[in-house]
């Protein structure tokens, strides 16, 4: 019995043995391994998802289209492309599965828009929202994401102002909207409020920066999926006061649903000025030079050695040596290498993405300055099983050092003589030429040195009570320091001064720091009834921003080398020192109503309170409303070939500004940081005043979006008309009263109108070429409507009634006289002085006539070719703004040579003089006057890439290379450094190719 037992106990286990490796081996065998590759029947589509429907096993298609995922032969796959429909494929037991998806007209509208507090479709929108992408923004070798945006988007006018690494830009939504309020508009990066003022002191960086310092350069280009712009009343009054400007939301990139992947992308991009002006040679130079003390009656000391020390430039310097000092001072070569690391991946449930990128680049000035940028972005999204609970976390960390010279050498490089002493010595020493000048490289030993930490954090939480009632919350937290400091050394002054460190070394510091929470719970109901669709959405908001700058000057050092230690200064000084805080609170809903797909109804509305306004004055209510009817839903249009989308829309609306700083409605005093008798003086900066309140801005708009030929050609066309009152003005007081000026509202209107136009073609689709194009246009128009009693104000020689608060009011400049040879001015008031400002009547409008962009996109095969020109038509300042007369001590515009000379010469130019005649300055009322404004229209090649994608080694590598161009050429007849920042004191925008590669595994 126990043998016959453990036999049958044996055979048991032999026989379990066998069924589980039966079974093993069934399961192993149901495993399949399906490859493919998804097209849209000519090219692959890269970051399709591939998932095995009704789980959460899924992969994104690589670069070449292709996947590969582990299934069971029962499995259906499903796969799907934005603005492509989904499909659901059987796996049949196929291991090789190739898919071509089609474009959806219907998705094609249902590509998800950011409008800030919710999403929206170009479909749905009733608003005004301009968007660029990642594919556009990766194209353009820039540092910050406003130069990415230049002449990509009608109704957004931006202009870098500096060549200068760290340097900021000047934007503009559809014109000025304030008299003496900014023009910047409210940025949002991930949800959170981004202050674009600069913290920089102008006692600091003011020579090199002129202060602005823009904290957008925190932001990495290549970390941001999109941009949208918000224009109209509809879009902006969700923000209330926030939006009066207009507002730019900025969203970083996210992970992608699929297997981890790490993305390489590497570059080295080389940066030259792009335009030398043309100045006099050495020749022409002493010629006019000469000329013009002869003039000025100064012939005689001439000959006169004692005199020698006043003009070296004619005396004592080598009259036959020549140096083109642009290309000394700015013509070098400047680089910038960018590195920079993604990972990423996830599953539908939880994606995440980290990104860390380093940046090194160095100036076309001489020596070794450089401006160096790390940054860190984090994003993790996570859906509970069910979806009723999201959270993202979002985190970008930058560290910026910005070492440059103490001033710009552009000045120098069009002003300093030609024949001008060498730079250096024989011993490789600076060369003061016996103390005859002041050598320019002196600027290389002092130093300005900027420490930037900028941290933006944010934390969505979303979570559904009901399955159409939502709860949501954003909470964010930004931090922006700047720590700056410049030196003065006596070694870089002219021996012949006398300095020493103990009564000139100095050391200027800037401690700037500006932080910022905000919390905006909100609940979001959503509801459908057949055709109609309802969409409620209700928040508040809770912002607090603190503002602190402590500026200090150290003078007087026992030697040059403890120049960065302030505590070794013999005296210290408290140039400024500033605490604020801005307390803001908010309540907000939006109602939008969508009746059957073609009738839309959107209203929103915001109560503000703003802590910038005294009692009884602190809260505004805004609000708007924007329409929409998508006509191509229309019977008579449902089976039309040629329109395939058509849409109006409308809104009108108020949003309001307090852009005006903090604690002006209270009596506000400051330490002046000097001494009276011993005794800190306190100086009075402010005058109580709370009766004044919010400005309003009136929005409307009009518009109306095309699609034809099956979408191969999309149009939009929008008319807007912003009026702005109840202006907020520093009224200025007379100086008895011991104020410059009170705030308040004053009855004053501003009005801009404009046009605007944008079109995307598809001129050409097939298998291995692909053609399409993009342009845009706007033609603004902006005037002072109103101004109550503007002629006897102090603003009366700043504006006139019925033109645009751009304007420059000039004297009008009737050319040279013949017998004189001197420049003359219409005698307006007719007292026969020139110089009164009631003979300044001569207004030019300096702001665009009209400007946009047009670009083209061609791809054959594995390569992609993009070029985008960017057009402005404008009038601005001259070559006359900056130099007027030959002759002075500095070198000129070689358009300054052909001068008045003799009796009866019809010339544009007045005679030369030495800066030594006496009499009116007619130089200077040359430079304010009408021939000093003239047409600066350009069209320029923005920029250019080339992409080649090199055919894949491996199914788990892709690599990308790229060839990119910023400001290439330049076409246009303006004789200036650029036409589109007219400046002989600023670095102009650099030319600049880069060569990088994307590695992707």
């Amino acid at each position: 019995m126990i043998k016959n037992y453990k036999s049958v106990r044996r055979r048991r286990i032999f026989v379990s043995c066998l069924f589980f490796l039966s079974v093993s081996l069934t399961l192993s065998a149901q495993d399949l391994l399906v490859s493919g590759q998804v097209t849209d029947g000519q090219l692959p589509i890269s970051g399709a998802n591939v998932l095995i429907k009704n789980t959460t096993n899924g992969v994104v298609t690589d670069f070449d289209g292709r996947y590969t995922i582990t299934a069971r032969p029962t499995d259906t796959l499903q796969i799907s492309y934005l603005g492509y429909t989904t499909l659901t494929i059987p796996i049949n037991n196929h291991s090789t599965i190739n898919v071509t998806l089609q474009e959806d007209a219907t998705a094609l509208g249902e590509v998800q828009i950011n409008a800030g507090y919710y999403s929206t479709t170009d479909r749905e929108k009733t608003g005004s929202i301009a968007r660029i992408t990642a594919k556009e923004i990766e194209l353009q070798p820039v540092n910050n994401p406003l130069g990415a945006m230049q002449g990509y988007m009608s109704g957004v006018n931006i202009v870098q102002n500096t060549g200068v690494p760290g340097g900021g830009y000047d934007i503009q939504i559809r014109g000025k909207n304030f008299i003496n309020g900014g023009t910047d508009p409210l940025f949002i990066v991930d949800g959170v409020p981004f202050s674009s003022q600069s913290l920089g002191a102008t006692e600091v960086s003011g020579l090199i920066l002129r202060g602005n310092i823009s904290p957008l350069n925190s932001i990495n280009p290549n970390d941001i999926e999109s941009i949208e712009v918000l224009k109209d009343a509809d879009a902006t009054a969700i923000y209330g006061s926030r939006g009066a400007n207009g507002v730019v939301l900025i969203t970083s990139k996210k992970g992608i649903v699929g297997k981890t992947q790490l993305q390489i992308d590497f570059s080295n991009s080389l940066g030259q000025v792009s335009n030398f002006v043309e100045l006099m040679n050495t020749e022409q130079y002493l010629e006019v030079r000469r000329e013009g003390i002869i003039n000025d009656g100064f012939e005689a000391y001439l000959d006169n050695p004692s005199f020698d020390f006043a003009w070296p430039d004619l005396k004592t310097w080598d009259q036959n040596r020549y140096t083109d000092w642009q290309k000394e001072l700015i013509g070098g070569n400047a680089h910038r290498r960018n590195a920079q690391l993604r990972l990423s991946g996830g599953n539908p449930q939880t994606r995440y993405l980290i990104s860390a990128a380093h940046q090194n680049e160095s100036t076309v000035f001489p020596g070794k300055s450089n401006y160096k940028k790390t940054s860190v972005h984090n994003n993790i999204n996570h859906h509970s099983q069910g979806g009723k609970f999201t959270i993202n976390l979002s985190t970008i960390y930058t560290h910026e050092k910005n070492s440059l010279p103490q001033e710009d050498f552009s000045y120098s490089a069009y002003t300093l003589e030609p024949n001008a002493p060498k730079l250096y010595n024989e011993v490789g020493e600076l060369n003061w030429e016996n103390n005859s000048w002041d050598n320019p490289l002196a600027s290389l030993l002092e130093e300005y040195r900027a420490n930037i930490n900028s941290l933006n954090a944010n934390t969505y939480i979303s979570y559904k009570l009901m399955p159409n009632l939502e709860f949501k919350s954003s909470l964010g937290f930004n931090s922006y320091r700047l720590d700056s400091f410049k030196t003065l050394p006596s070694s870089a002054t002219n021996p012949a001064l006398g300095f020493i460190p103990q009564n000139y070394s100095n050391l200027t510091t800037n401690a700037s720091q500006r932080q910022s929470w905000i919390v905006e719970p909100q609940l979001q109901w959503k509801h459908q009834w057949k055709k109609i669709k309802l969409d409620i959405l209700f928040g508040t908001t809770f912002q607090k921003e603190t503002n602190k700058q402590l500026v200090q000057k150290g003078t007087g050092y026992p030697n040059n080398s403890l120049l960065r230690n302030l505590a070794a200064a013999e005296i210290v000084k408290v140039q400024r020192d500033m605490d604020g805080e801005y307390s803001y609170t908010a309540v907000f809903g939006r109602i939008n109503l969508n009746l059957d797909e073609r009738y839309i109804l959107n209203l929103t509305g915001r109560r503000d309170g703003s802590s910038r306004f005294g009692p009884g004055r602190q809260f505004g209510n805004f609000g708007a409303v924007g329409i929409a009817w998508v006509f191509s839903e229309e019977d008579i249009f449902k089976n039309n070939t040629i329109l395939s989308f058509g849409k109006f829309r409308a809104s009108y609306g108020i949003t309001g500004s307090d852009n005006i700083g903090d604690y002006k409605f209270l009596n506000t005093y400051n330490i002046t940081g000097y001494d009276y008798d011993g005794t800190t003086a306190l100086q009075p900066t402010g005058i109580f005043n709370p009766i004044f309140g919010w400005e309003s801005n009136k929005k409307l708009e009009t518009a109306i979006e095309l699609a034809l030929l099956k979408d191969r050609i999309n149009l939009t066309t929008s008319w807007y008309r912003n009026k702005s009152s109840n202006q907020l003005i520093g009224i200025p007081l007379a100086a008895t009263t011991g104020f410059s000026q009170l705030t308040g509202n004053f009855d004053a209107t501003v009005e801009n109108t404009g046009f605007e136009m944008d079109i995307q073609t598809v001129n050409l689709k097939t298998n291995y070429l692909k053609w399409s194009t993009s342009f845009n246009i706007t033609l603004p128009e902006n005037k002072l409507v109103k101004f109550d009693d503007l002629e006897n104000s102090t603003f009366a020689n700043r504006y006139v009634i019925g033109q645009p608060l751009t304007i420059v009011k000039l004297y009008h400049a009737l050319g040279v006289n013949p017998e004189t040879g001197i420049y003359q001015f219409k005698d307006y008031n007719g007292d026969g002085n020139i110089s009164s400002l009631a003979d300044r009547q001569w207004a030019k409008d300096l702001a665009p006539e009209f400007y946009g962009g047009f670009g083209n996109t061609l791809s054959y095969g594995n390569l992609t070719l993009n070029v985008f020109f960017q057009f402005k038509k404008q009038q601005a300042f001259n070559l006359m703004r900056f130099s007027t007369i030959p002759g002075y001590r500095r070198n000129a515009p070689v358009d300054l040579f052909d001068r008045w000379q003799q009796n009866g010469d019809i010339k544009a130019i007045q005679k030369s003089s030495g800066g030594f005649g006496m009499g009116v300055d007619t130089g200077s009322l040359q430079q304010d006057s009408s021939a000093a404004v003239s047409d600066a229209s350009f069209i320029r090649l923005r920029n250019i890439s080339l992409n080649y994608k090199v055919p894949q080694i491996s199914n788990n590598l892709d690599i990308n290379v790229y060839l990119q161009g910023q400001n290439l050429l330049t076409f246009t007849n303006y004789k200036g450094p650029d036409p589109e920042y007219p400046s002989y004191s600023r670095l102009p925008p650099l030319r600049q190719f880069t060569l990088g590669m994307k590695i992707a595994f």
